[in-house]
């Protein structure tokens, strides 16, 4: 595939599990950012535990950018304008990131099926 993604929580739970639909972005180029990589390393513990929780967390670290104070702000005007929307503060600022950098949102969350810059896989 060769382009670059910013990758939410969910989107690393389907690359994890080899959901079919996210095949096509194991050769992506990933960004997201450490509160993604705590989600994930939430819910890898909770369903596999702690070894596979570290697995996972360091296995993507590298893929981390930094959250500047302008984009945290951004995020919270989004999420305001959005409040019909169940979103969630991690998913608001990532997809403000994304937007930023100017590469897609990859999730497959629902909430974002129909906004622009979303690559939407269920």
């Amino acid at each position: 595939m060769g382009l670059t993604y910013f990758f939410d929580t969910y989107a690393f739970h389907e690359l994890i599990k080899g959901g079919e639909n996210y095949k096509a972005y194991t050769a992506a180029s990933i960004l997201t950012t450490r509160l993604n990589l705590m989600e994930l390393y939430y819910t890898m513990l909770l369903k596999y535990g702690q070894q596979e929780a570290e697995r996972c967390y360091s296995l993507f670290l590298d893929f981390v950018v930094d959250i500047d104070d302008d984009i945290i702000k951004e995020a919270m005007m989004f999420k305001k304008e959005s409040k019909k929307r169940s979103l969630s503060y991690i998913d608001c600022i990532g997809y403000i990131l994304a937007k930023r950098r100017g590469v897609k949102f990859l999730t497959g969350d629902k909430e974002f099926e129909h906004l622009e810059n979303v690559e939407f896989v269920k």
